[in-house]
């Protein structure tokens, strides 16, 4: 972590896959007042690194950062309670790479079983689609993905794959879920970078899957057990952070707070 909170994740790479109609972009739209207030940010902030990936604001005025070309972190689960702001968090990256990247340097993909809750996020050449989780062409994304990182090698390109939420990804058929689970492993090392939500009082149902995660992202969480059996801790303080805004993350063995 530098002075402007380059906090270490990777991405490169996708071309830009078509997979066919039944992804969902929305229509271009008016930019709504997040987008707004996001905008201004980072306007007031200033050019960011071509390998910065904004995440938000730290309480200290500095902007938190992913690093898109260090892979180690791996993939990042975004955990916390219904009404957190887990989608509003996936929502403010979208925009933040339309704000800050060059379609050709960055792309992105939705895969959510809310593609409704997305329309207020303007479609940009950035974006390669919106894909309902549990309809085929979700698991056909994935699959393809997947195979466009096996064969990545120095592609300038990378993509943010964004998925709200890991249970719904969970009752995938067997195929699909190993390409998946192939990506959270090696994705990051070849450019593509999984960034998922939990529900924190759903763990239980894919317990699975959280040790893949070394990077987690914590909003809101209420139960002190719950959060610790994620990998909080006393000094975490989820359940004093402002459900819908503010985020924690482990950083140097401190938590950084930050807000979006």
């Amino acid at each position: 972590m530098t002075t402007n909170r380059q906090f270490n994740v990777a991405l490169e790479a996708l071309a830009k896959l078509k997979l066919g109609t039944d992804s969902t972009p929305p229509p271009p739209t008016q930019p709504t007042d997040e987008s707004s207030d996001l905008s201004q940010v980072l306007a007031n902030m200033g050019p960011l690194p071509r390998e910065a990936l904004y995440l938000g604001i730290a309480s200290d005025g500095l902007p938190v950062l992913l690093n898109l070309h260090d892979p180690l972190p791996g993939p990042m689960l975004v955990i916390g309670d219904e009404g957190a702001g887990k989608t509003a968090f996936l929502q403010s990256i979208a925009r933040s790479i339309a704000l800050t990247h060059d379609p050709s340097d960055l792309q992105f993909a939705v895969l959510t079983e809310r593609p409704d809750e997305w329309e207020t996020v303007e479609s940009t050449a950035h974006m390669t689609g919106i894909f309902d989780i549990q309809k085929e062409h979700a698991q056909q994304l994935v699959q393809s993905l997947a195979a466009w990182a096996h064969a990545n090698k120095n592609v300038k390109q990378s993509v943010v794959l964004l998925v709200d939420d890991l249970e719904s990804i969970a009752k995938w058929e067997m195929n699909a879920l190993q390409h998946f689970r192939w990506l959270l492993l090696r994705g990051t090392a070849r450019r593509v970078w999984p960034i998922i939500t939990m529900n924190a009082s759903r763990y239980g149902q894919v317990i699975a899957w959280i040790d893949i995660f070394r990077t987690r992202v914590f909003g809101w969480v209420g139960n002190d057990r719950v959060a610790e059996a994620l990998g909080a801790d006393n000094s975490s303080a989820l359940g004093r952070l402002e459900a819908g805004r503010e985020f924690s993350l482990r950083e140097n063995g401190s938590w950084l707070q930050f807000h979006i």
